[in-house]
């Protein structure tokens, strides 16, 4: 990659992608796209409850966040194809979101399984140096 151009934000991509997806009407449409490929917003129209102007709003929130790409059809009508780019950086996103919740998760599981076996201390106790009794 040249040293003039950043690596995408993931952070701001995944995000992108998650707005995008907080929508019902909008994970219809990558529903369907998906399910039947590219589609006219007409097609879409069609197929969802929903009328053509608002598709289309939803469609051009759902390119800007590059889920869709719009590409040129016959008779100037414009199909929106599936983009999954997006979906695995806010899957990666996702990801290492989680390894970093569950390392101080396996910390925290491993003190209460020592606290469990060990002593019957509390750390108010602890801090007044009492000990635990035992059995």
């Amino acid at each position: 990659m040249p040293p003039d151009v950043e690596p995408p934000d993931i952070e701001a991509i995944a995000e992108q992608v998650f707005t995008a997806l907080a929508d019902p009407t909008r994970r219809a449409i990558l529903t369907v796209l998906a399910a039947a490929g590219p589609a006219t917003a007409t097609d879409l129209a069609d197929r969802l409850p929903v009328t053509r102007q608002a598709i289309a709003k939803h469609l051009a929130l759902l390119a800007e966040a590059g889920l869709v790409r719009a590409e040129p059809g016959e008779r100037r009508r414009v199909r929106y194809r599936l983009r999954s780019a997006p979906m695995q950086l806010a899957q990666q996103f996702l990801a290492a979101l989680a390894r970093d919740w569950d390392r101080p998760l396996e910390g925290l599981k491993e003190h209460l399984d020592r606290s469990a076996r060990g002593p019957t201390t509390t750390p108010l106790q602890e801090a007044r140096g009492h000990r635990g009794h035992h059995g």
